[in-house]
């Protein structure tokens, strides 16, 4: 059999770091970083092509579009796309991306280290292999990140250690596979897509995260409210609004409707929202529409917001219905989704 053609994406990262005066910076090209591969060429076609270099700090929406519209020029042309990025907002690239490809039958792979390639001593190349290993598999679709011998679907992963090589976890959601000794273990079963491949172009960046600290002050509410599309409120707990905030947050809603998305979601890492639960959250949950997070990802609530707001929803119940729809294991919960909800 022919052997399978890869696309290797460099954006700069930890992974292509070198190290300066001023501390790491990006550095390696794509074809450098080829150079430290060379037993891929037993197994697959690898290209390398670099988008940009930059540590992910400074990663953007518009950087999310170059991204996608990379694979997306390119999507007939290869079998699977490795893509290399910087630890910090890799979690956030991952889930932006499952949004903007969706149904992928062939793999998106986000990737990279903590220690830089060129390092003696550094996670980088099995993390690369691992990659490269599972975008060559038969049975791997969608966006994933592979990381630390964890493969995690693109909407559930989160950088949970700073300086450790396991640095992902998956949240509130089985891994989808490991490596183990460069052999693929797979522990969730690829459902087919309900729906055809679909790119989409467009991602409104107006979404604010308001993360609720005790004592806060009410007067950041009426900023908040008129400048962002979509609000999504970082409760305490499985949510609610505090006293200290609540009645300019009951103007700001009667005042604004349903023209803002507002999303109720847990500062809390694992076992998800239920606003229901306690008065301070169920008073808000029964006198407007909200939307709640439940059991998915900040990073996966962030980008989701950002995509369903991008598509310039008719109304709230449009709005309602895309966040509600499970897309890349995102919203394991959904009693909306057509399509029905991934089962483990």
């Amino acid at each position: 059999m022919p052997k399978k053609k890869i696309l290797l994406l460099t954006t700069g990262g930890t992974i292509a770091s070198h190290k300066t005066e001023y501390g790491l910076a990006p550095a390696l090209t794509a074809e450098e970083i080829l150079d430290f591969l060379p037993s891929m060429s037993s197994i697959c076609h690898l290209e390398a092509r670099n988008l940009f270099s930059i540590d992910s700090t400074n990663m953007t929406s518009a950087h999310w579009m170059q991204i996608a519209g990379a694979i997306e020029e390119s999507f007939s042309g290869y079998d699977g796309f490795v893509i290399l990025h910087g630890t910090d907002t890799m979690a956030y690239t991952a889930a932006a991306l499952s949004y903007l490809i969706q149904n992928s039958p062939k793999p998106i792979v986000l990737t990279g280290s903590q220690r830089p390639l060129e390092m003696e001593i550094s996670d980088a190349r099995m993390n690369l292999r691992d990659s490269i290993v599972y975008a060559l598999d038969e049975a791997s679709v969608g966006v994933s990140v592979v990381f630390g011998g964890k493969v995690i679907a693109g909407t559930r992963a989160k950088k949970v250690k700073t300086m450790s090589y396991n640095a992902f976890a998956s949240i509130n959601y089985p891994e989808l596979a490991v490596m183990r000794d460069e052999h693929l273990v797979r522990y969730i079963e690829q459902k087919p897509f309900c729906e055809p491949l679909a790119f989409y172009h467009e991602l409104n960046s107006r979404v604010f995260l308001l993360k609720l600290t005790p004592g806060m002050s009410p007067l950041i509410l009426k900023d908040i409210f008129s400048q962002y599309d979509g609000i999504i409120v970082e409760s305490f707990g499985v949510g609610g609004i505090p006293d200290s905030l609540i009645h300019e947050f009951v103007r700001l809603m009667k005042e604004y409707g349903t023209g803002k998305a507002v999303v109720m979601t847990t500062q809390v890492t694992y076992e998800g929202s239920n606003i229901g639960v306690y008065e301070v959250g169920k008073r808000v949950q029964e006198q407007f529409p909200l939307l709640e997070a439940y059991d998915m990802n900040l990073e996966a609530v962030f980008t989701k917001l950002m995509w369903i707001l991008g598509q310039k929803p008719a109304g709230f119940e449009e709005v309602r219905n895309l966040f509600y729809k499970t897309i890349n294991y995102d919203f394991f919960m959904s009693i909306f989704s057509k399509c029905p909800s991934y089962t483990f």
